[in-house]
């Protein structure tokens, strides 16, 4: 089992820069990573995730502007967010899902708290 707590959140303008942090409370190589977004009154999105071998995937609306990054020694996932647009307006979430190997099993099984981010125009 792992805990997972983010922070980083908070309100800035358009076309500015926030960076979420993801801490866990376990060894990250035993986890697939990811972040999701939700806004009110809308789905849940999957915003990235990152593979074990560092390569990551990024929804449509956010590739080119978010990084996802993970550090095992600090057992810590991160998700730089550059040019945000009032759009990117949600309660962020890092989740984990169990890793066997080199394989993610399916399904995100631990979350976070969330993080509020606010983007004004």
């Amino acid at each position: 089992q792992v805990h997972l707590v983010e922070s980083g959140g908070g309100s800035v303008q358009s076309g500015g820069s926030l960076k979420l942090s993801c801490a866990a409370s376990g060894d990250t190589t035993s986890y697939c990573m990811g972040w999701f977004r939700q806004a009110p009154g809308s789905k849940q999105q999957e915003v990235a995730d990152i593979d074990f071998d560092g390569s990551a995937i990024y929804a449509e609306s956010v590739k080119g502007r978010f990084t996802i990054s993970q550090d095992n020694a600090k057992d810590t996932l991160y998700l730089q967010m550059n040019d945000l647009k009032p759009e990117d307006t949600a309660m962020y979430y890092c989740a984990a899902k169990v890793r066997i190997g080199d394989r993610c099993l399916d399904g995100y099984v631990y979350w976070g708290q969330g993080t509020q981010v606010t983007v004004s125009s």
